[in-house]
């Protein structure tokens, strides 16, 4: 709600991401009716699920609000969450983030950890609000990369350094997800959908923040980027088209 009215609204950040580093023109995809989701879909050459201040409605792996002070964004949930299973029907390139991350797992039959901060043993993952963006969005800790997975492939790297920004993590891993990178606290940092065809991978910290000056965030957003042209190409049965695609 911006000055008493209701938004559809993208971080800039995202936007910028999908155009100047995976080279594809973002297109906004506003909550509504998920009927209408194939009529967006078909307009799009692979989907980007954004991170947001807003969880997922616990309600959707059976469990109540731990934290009701926390935000919530029941209208995104309706429309994400068939998003991804559409997604993955149609073997369209995916690629989530943070919020993202959660989303595809609660999607597929998984569900989350509410509060990662109060487990035994685990980190707080969230970023301190009294700092600047700077720092919140500095690197916060490693990931170590699962030999031979999807995220190996693009990176070629054992582990790297992320920011972290989140409440929540993955606490069952739904079926058909493959954990690629974890935190030294055991928090799945990023998972590939094993049943798509294509790119589909989910990341639990925020590559898109300043992506150009990170080789990993980049390398990240250009291979979506590769997914979403090849996706093109096949649609219209050519080879590798020389302009830009489309990323919801």
């Amino acid at each position: 709600m911006l000055g008493g009215h209701p938004f559809h609204v993208v971080g800039r950040k995202y936007a910028d991401a999908v155009r100047d580093a995976a080279g594809c023109h973002p297109l906004l995809l506003p909550s509504g009716r998920a009927t209408d989701l194939a009529a967006y879909v078909e307009l799009a050459d692979g989907v980007l699920l954004t991170g947001s201040p807003a969880n997922v409605h616990p309600m959707h792996f059976g469990q109540a609000v731990r934290n009701p002070e926390l935000p919530l964004d029941q209208e995104r949930d309706g429309l994400t969450l068939p998003l991804v299973r559409l997604a993955v029907q149609r073997g369209l390139p995916l690629f989530a983030i943070c919020r993202g991350l959660q989303e595809i797992n609660v999607s597929l039959g998984g569900s989350l950890l509410q509060a990662v901060h109060e487990e035994p043993g685990r980190f707080d993952h969230r970023a301190d609000p009294d700092h600047e963006p700077e720092e919140q969005y500095g690197p916060s800790h490693p990931v170590d990369v699962v030999a031979g997975g999807e995220l190996d492939r693009i990176l070629g790297l054992g582990q790297l350094q992320v920011n972290s920004l989140h409440g929540q993590a993955i606490d069952r891993l739904a079926p058909g997800l493959r954990v690629e990178a974890l935190a030294p606290d055991g928090t799945v940092e990023a998972v590939h959908i094993s049943a798509h065809p294509g790119f589909a991978l989910a990341v639990q910290w925020h590559p898109e923040w300043k992506v150009l000056q990170n080789p990993a965030s980049h390398l990240l957003f250009r291979a979506f980027g590769d997914a979403c042209r090849e996706a093109l190409a096949r649609r219209l049965g050519t080879g590798a088209p020389a302009g830009l695609s489309r990323a919801a």
